[in-house]
């Protein structure tokens, strides 16, 4: 299992814990740390800004939404811990209790790099995912696994193709907030894969219905930056 928890600096309030699974392919070579203007990531317009996967770990900063149709601020990725932004797989791997684990079962999927994004507004969060994989088949392993693992993880309701989103996404939604503090409100969470990207989006807000719908529109306007379609 790979976890993938939001840090604790957004959720003292939330304990909003993202968890995930892998297993399908070879890894990439490590590359160096990008610039801290990389880091940065200028401002993307919203339509599609590649016409192909990036060959950088940066190249992902690009096709990440800058802002949430909730209109949620967006939070610094150096004010969480471990920080947001770019994802290696030695940083995956490392939310794991047995890292070295970890890293061998994403080396099977192909996993490649990753990128983060978080945007809160007192209980409300909203949060993008976005990895690069080797190949498809390792993205759509991957997203699988994801759905299940926070089924299994948070309970709610698991639905394959939901009106709503694009055909092969799943959609999980817990209604009642968490009394363990897994979740501080209504959720709900989307995995889609895209050619060899998963997206996996996370909301928690005031009423179930409008974490649907942040989650809904988000993952239709991250899709959208994608190359592949």
């Amino acid at each position: 299992m790979t976890w993938r928890r939001l840090p604790g600096a957004v959720l003292a309030a939330l304990a909003l814990v993202v968890p995930g699974c892998a297993g399908s392919s070879s890894s990439s070579p490590s590359e160096p740390p990008p610039s801290s203007e990389e880091d940065q990531a200028p401002t993307a317009p919203a339509s599609p800004v590649a016409s192909a996967p990036p060959s950088a770990t940066a190249g992902l900063a690009a096709l990440l939404l800058t802002e949430v149709p909730s209109g949620l601020p967006r939070v610094p990725d150096d004010e969480l811990d471990p920080p947001a932004g770019r994802k290696t797989i030695e940083d995956v791997a490392g939310y794991a209790p047995d890292a070295e684990h970890q890293r061998a079962v994403l080396e099977d999927y192909g996993y490649r790099w990753g990128w983060e994004r978080f945007w809160r507004a007192g209980d409300q969060l909203t949060s993008v995912f976005l990895d690069q994989f080797e190949r498809a088949d390792g993205a759509r392993a991957y997203a699988d696994d994801l759905a299940r693992n926070d089924e299994e993880y948070y309970g709610g309701v698991l639905a394959e193709s939901p009106p709503g989103l694009v055909t092969g996404c799943r959609l999980l939604t817990v209604d009642q907030p968490d009394p363990a503090g897994k979740l501080a409100g209504p959720a709900a969470f989307a995995w889609c894969q895209r050619g060899v990207f998963t997206v996996a989006i996370a909301a928690v807000s005031t009423s179930p219905q409008a974490a649907r719908a942040e989650v809904q529109a988000v993952t239709a306007a991250q899709l959208e930056r994608l190359p592949g379609r």
